[in-house]
């Protein structure tokens, strides 16, 4: 039976009151995709509101994300997403938390994503997540009240990233400071550099060079659990 992996995608789709779109960053899901797909997973996707996926971040140069957005079958998905409350985390082995900068404002209030993965965790999966796609595990606890990140080793986008792309005053809050805030021992490289780090099956990555590695780590901790 093949194992199965589901992205959590934002439903956000305005950048704070700039003006300006955004939603989830597509090759954050369409690399990390492909690493899926190769490994012989399923891939599967939900949203916090569910329905239609705001997307952002389309490179139409990246060959990767033209055939991602390109494939009938996933159009379909991102039109038609489910909402967590729809799902059961038995049928998941990893939960793979995509960024994008409207993961800032809908992911961290989900208590019905964080608690999807809280499931998928506590059963021997993988949660994963990369660049903003973290601010899904800043409220994410366990069962015994416990934060996920408390005392494991956690990437994300860094107060500095946010700071050379000018939106430090735009987002809610840090999220690098934010998942410090709540015990996580951050792990980060220069800017916009390949960062990623897996630490008892929770993988995360620092920013969209990050997003395949995440992929990849998360396959090797889910087969050596």
């Amino acid at each position: 039976m093949s194992k199965k992996v589901l992205f959590a995608l934002t439903s956000h789709d305005t950048l704070g009151d700039t003006g300006r779109k955004t939603g989830f960053y597509v090759p954050e899901v369409a690399h990390p995709a492909r690493v899926f797909r190769e490994a012989g997973f399923e891939v599967a996707y939900v949203s916090v509101k569910g329905g239609a996926a705001p997307q952002d971040g389309i490179n139409k140069d990246d060959p990767v994300v033209s055939a991602f957005l390109a494939d009938e079958a996933v159009q379909e998905a991102l039109a038609a997403t489910p909402a967590p409350g729809d799902l059961k985390a038995e049928d998941y082995d990893v939960i793979y938390f995509a960024g994008g900068h409207g993961t800032m404002w809908d992911f961290p209030g989900s208590r019905e994503l964080a608690e999807l993965a809280a499931a998928v965790y506590e059963r021997g999966g993988v949660v994963a997540a990369v660049c903003h796609g973290p601010a899904g595990l800043v409220n994410l606890r366990l069962s015994d009240g416990t934060y996920l990140v408390e005392g494991k080793q956690i990437s994300s986008f860094t107060d500095e990233e946010e700071a050379a792309v000018g939106l430090t005053e735009v987002v809610p809050f840090l999220l690098e400071s934010k998942l410090a805030e709540r015990g996580a021992k951050i792990t980060k490289a220069p800017d916009f550099t390949e960062h990623a780090v897996a630490d008892s099956r929770v993988v995360t990555g620092q920013n969209p060079a990050s997003a395949a590695k995440v992929a990849e780590l998360a396959i090797r901790e889910l087969s050596a659990a």
